[in-house]
C-alpha cells in the first residue's frame, strides 16, 4: 500500500502475544509537519475558499446574535454524540441532550458527557490566551476519560503499542498487528518528540504561507497518524480541528460541528487519512477535510439561527401571558443553552433561590414552554420540547 511519496518512514516494532509468542512487523511514524502548504490542485483551493467563508459566515452570525455562547452546550452534546459514535461508543442524541450530567444513566453517557467537559475546559483555555501544548493535550485526554476503565492509563503520551482497525481479508487468527488497517508509531521517546513538534506547529502562525482551514486539515492528519494516547485519539483529534481554528481565529465562538459529516462518511474519512500516509495525497485529504468543514460551518449556523428563532419565540409567548417578570426571560434563555436541566442547577445558574425558580418552572410549564421529562423520577428535570425539536432534528442532517 505504501508509495514512494509516502511523508514518513517505517520503523521496527516487535513483541510477544500471550497466545501466539513472538511477533515483529513495521509503523508507521509520519515526517513532521512543514512549514510550507502541500502542493493543491484548484480544485482542491476552491473548496478551502468556500470553507473559510462558510466559517466567517458562522463566526459573523454568532458575532450578531446577543448572546452566541448560549448554543455552545447544545452544539457540544451534539458534537460529542456523534464523535463517540465514530469510536464506538453510542449513545442515543436525545439520550444525550437530557442526560444528567451530575449521575449519567450509563458508561456511554459517561465517555460523551466527558467530551463536553473536556471541549468547554480546551475552549476556555485557549479564550484565555493559553496555547496549545502537550501539557494542554494532556489535561484534555485525562478530562475525556475520566470515570472510564482506562482512566488510570489517561492523561499522557501512550506507553505501549496500538493498533487502528482490521484488514478484511486478514488472517483471523494471526496476530492482531499483522491484521491491522494501520500501524502508528511505537511508545518512545520519539513519539513524545513528535507530539511535541506537532504542538509546537500548531502555535506558529502559518496563515502566510498555508490557509488555516488547510493547517487544521494537517495538524489533524498529524496527530490521527502519531495516535498519541491509548484510547480516544479519535475525539480528541476531532476536538483539535475546532480548537485549532478557535486559536487561529477563525472562530471566537467555537460552536462548530464537525463530526456528524466525518460520521456520515467514514470510511471515506479514514481512506482520506490513510491516503496521506501511504502516497502523501495531501490533496485529497485537504479536499474531504474542507468539503467537511464547510457543510459543517453550514449547519451549525442554521442550527444556531434556529434556536435564536426559539428562543424569540419562547420569549414572546412570555410577554403575551400574565408573567412580567425579567427572571421568566432569564430561565427561557437557560433552557435554550441547557437541553435539559434541574431546577437547583437552573437556581445555582441563575442565582436565585430553589423556590423561586422551582414557581418559574411550574407557570412556564403551564404554558407549554417547559415540560417534565421524565414525571416520577425523584431528579425532576426538565426541558423545552421546542427546543429539543430543533437539536433532535440535525441529527438527520
Amino acid at each position: 500500500m505504501f508509495e514512494k511519496g509516502m511523508p514518513g518512514a517505517f520503523v521496527p516494532i516487535h513483541g510477544t502475544d500471550p497466545q501466539l509468542g513472538e511477533w515483529s512487523h513495521s509503523a508507521f511514524m509520519p515526517e513532521p509537519l512543514p512549514s510550507e502548504c502541500p502542493v493543491l490542485t484548484p480544485e482542491t483551493y476552491l473548496v478551502v475558499l468556500k470553507a473559510r467563508a462558510a466559517l466567517a459566515a458562522l463566526d459573523a452570525t454568532a458575532r450578531q446574535l446577543p448572546n452566541p455562547t448560549l448554543f455552545r452546550s447544545p452544539a457540544l452534546r451534539r458534537e460529542a454524540q456523534s464523535t463517540s459514535a465514530l469510536e464506538g461508543t453510542y449513545a442515543p442524541l436525545s439520550d444525550v441532550l437530557t442526560a444528567d450530567e451530575d449521575a449519567p444513566a450509563t458508561p456511554e453517557l459517561t465517555e460523551v458527557l466527558n467530551y463536553v467537559t473536556m471541549a468547554n475546559f480546551g475552549f476556555d483555555r485557549v479564550a484565555s490566551g493559553q496555547p496549545i501544548s502537550v501539557s494542554l493535550l494532556n489535561e484534555l485526554h485525562a478530562l475525556l476519560m475520566r470515570g472510564t476503565p482506562l482512566e488510570a492509563a489517561s492523561g499522557s503520551v501512550r506507553d505501549r503499542q496500538v493498533v487502528i482497525g482490521r484488514r478484511a481479508e486478514a488472517d483471523p487468527f494471526g496476530f492482531p498487528v499483522h491484521a491491522a488497517r494501520f500501524v502508528p508509531p511505537p511508545a518512545s521517546p520519539e513519539l513524545e518528540r513528535r507530539v511535541r513538534d506537532l504542538s509546537d506547529w500548531m502555535r506558529v502562525d502559518h496563515s502566510s504561507r498555508i490557509d488555516p482551514v488547510v493547517a487544521a486539515a494537517m495538524a489533524h492528519y498529524q496527530f490521527e497518524t502519531l495516535h498519541p494516547f491509548h484510547d480516544g485519539n479519535g475525539r480528541v483529534g476531532r476536538y483539535l480541528i475546532v480548537l485549532h481554528l478557535q486559536a487561529q481565529g477563525l472562530l471566537e465562538e467555537p460552536t462548530l460541528t464537525v463530526s456528524p459529516w466525518f460520521e456520515a462518511r467514514r470510511p471515506g474519512y479514514y481512506d482520506s487519512l490513510l491516503g496521506v500516509s501511504t502516497k502523501g495525497d495531501w490533496d485529497g485529504f485537504v479536499r474531504f477535510f474542507a468539503q467537511g468543514i464547510a457543510v459543517a460551518a453550514d449547519t451549525t449556523k442554521r442550527q444556531m439561527l434556529a434556536l435564536a428563532q426559539v428562543q424569540e419565540q419562547l420569549d414572546q409567548q412570555v410577554r403575551d401571558s400574565p408573567l412580567r417578570a425579567r427572571t421568566a426571560h432569564e430561565l427561557v434563555q437557560f433552557a435554550v443553552a441547557n437541553p435539559s436541566f434541574t431546577v437547583r442547577r437552573a437556581a445555582a445558574a441563575l442565582d436565585l433561590s430553589y423556590g423561586r425558580v422551582n414557581t418559574l418552572v411550574g407557570q412556564l410549564a403551564e404554558l407549554g414552554i417547559l415540560k417534565l421529562l421524565q414525571p416520577g423520577d425523584a431528579h425532576r428535570r426538565f426541558t423545552a420540547p421546542s427546543v429539543l425539536r430543533v437539536l433532535v432534528q440535525a441529527e438527520g442532517e
